[in-house]
């Protein structure tokens, strides 16, 4: 079999077969294809798609070309959720110990942020002590013992798509809704859980920015799940918003904390609460309805807040920070963004957003920047809110007051306002199995 064959079959249009597929991801994460072959096929694929089938295919070689993690041992229904990026998203922190406090085992691996996006990982790290980085032994206990376990994403998961996303990125192939797909779901099939939900993001925060994106995005990674054996759902959710008010890592493990506890956001809560309720779904706990009530539950009890906790220990975090989120550091210099006049907040673009966070040192530009787990920024004004000249937006934080006047420019410029209100969008805009 040579790769030039299946290069020009793809790009003639043609559906190639599983051995040929294997040939390819195989070769892309044992490094005998060539960067310049894998490249024309990423083209080849752009311009020509791929079926269900060759989708599927190729997820599934991408998942077994490195570790597959058996999740058996654990002895129980498995679930995992992947939120597609979003700013503000800090679901994980909430989710994972509601679904676990319904007895169902939450045993992840989470990404790091980049760009106007953040990273689970970070967000954990930011509490003291807390380690992203376990053994497996480890990984399985803290899982058995708290109920689920977090962690940083496994070097030898999915190789070949590790592969493929860098080429991608430098080759102008990301849009491609199959390859996007198949890279998601790979990892996930890889990490072992038997019900996955999808959090799928839309809007200016967002990679899919229409609806109609992100349900064919949607569609196609919960057929590649099917097919590979999972059961798999996805919720479509509103991101031209950034989710919550706090953007920032420290800030967001507050928030989460805070949630927990039954006083956060509510756009923060229905998110959760709804994507609990699915995986719950899933694990055959019950109807959709009887899951969110399961799901309010545990976090009107406590239940919730304790199984979180009882994680952060077993990661060898300092629970103190958890129960007193005040602990944790301040950013030493403050800003406030006011508004300029008086209206209406009619939309907010949430990258933009996103970004500030970043030149404050929330995130990263690559992969090696290291963060500041105190920067970031709260909103107090969100799309839909009237406000007077003077009224504070929002808070900018940092360590470096020379951080402050770009990123107060890209807060202001995120934000649009007029003399006349508009209609806020749900956070949920639907639901897909």
């Amino acid at each position: 079999m040579r790769m030039y064959d299946i290069i020009k079959k793809k790009r003639d249009g043609f559906e190639l077969t599983k051995a040929e597929i294997e040939f390819f991801a195989f070769g892309a994460a044992d490094g005998n294809i060539p960067d310049y072959q894998l490249s024309a096929m990423l083209m080849a694929i752009y311009f020509k798609g791929l079926t269900k089938q060759e989708t599927a295919d190729l997820t599934v070689a991408m998942a077994a070309s490195g570790d597959m993690v058996d999740l058996s041992a654990l002895g129980t229904v498995t679930a995992d959720k992947h939120s597609t990026g979003g700013v503000g998203d800090k679901t994980t922190l909430i989710v994972a110990p509601i679904v676990a406090a319904c007895g169902i085992k939450v045993a992840k691996m989470s990404g790091r942020g980049l760009g106007h996006t953040g990273g689970t990982v970070d967000k954990l790290e930011s509490i003291p002590g807390y380690k992203t980085t376990l053994s497996k032994d480890e990984f399985f206990a803290a899982a058995a013992s708290s109920g689920m376990s977090v962690i940083g994403q496994s070097g030898n998961l999915a190789p070949a798509d590790k592969k493929l996303y860098a080429i991608r990125d430098v080759t102008a192939t990301v849009e491609s809704i199959p390859l996007i797909a198949s890279s998601i779901m790979s990892k996930k099939i890889a990490a072992g859980a038997e019900c996955i939900v999808l959090d799928v993001k839309v809007g200016s925060g967002a990679f899919m920015k229409t609806k109609e994106q992100a349900e064919m995005l949607a569609r196609e990674m919960i057929d590649i799940g099917t097919a590979a054996g999972r059961k798999t759902a996805a919720v479509i959710s509103n991101m031209d918003i950034p989710l919550g008010k706090n953007v920032g890592n420290s800030l967001e493990v507050i928030e989460a904390v805070e949630t927990l506890h039954g006083n956060g956001p509510a756009d923060l809560k229905e998110l959760c609460v709804e994507l609990a309720a699915n995986m719950l779904t899933l694990a055959s706990k019950g109807s959709l309805d009887n899951c969110r009530g399961l799901a309010l539950q545990a976090l009107e009890s406590g239940a919730a807040f304790e199984t979180l906790k009882a994680c952060v220990a077993a990661h060898g975090g300092n629970t103190d920070y958890i129960d007193n989120p005040e602990l944790f550091d301040s950013a030493k210099y403050t800003l406030e963004i006011k508004a300029d006049c008086d209206g209406y907040i009619t939309a907010m673009d949430s990258e933009r957003i996103g970004n500030a966070a970043c030149m404050l040192g929330a995130g990263r530009k690559t992969k090696e920047d290291s963060i500041d787990p105190a920067a970031g920024l709260e909103i107090l004004a969100k799309t839909g809110s009237k406000v007077c000249k003077g009224d504070i937006l929002a808070k900018l934080y940092t360590n470096d007051e020379k951080l402050f006047d770009a990123a107060a420019n890209e807060y202001k410029a995120a934000i649009t306002l007029s003399d006349t209100p508009v209609e806020v969008m749900p956070i949920i805009l639907g639901s897909m199995r």
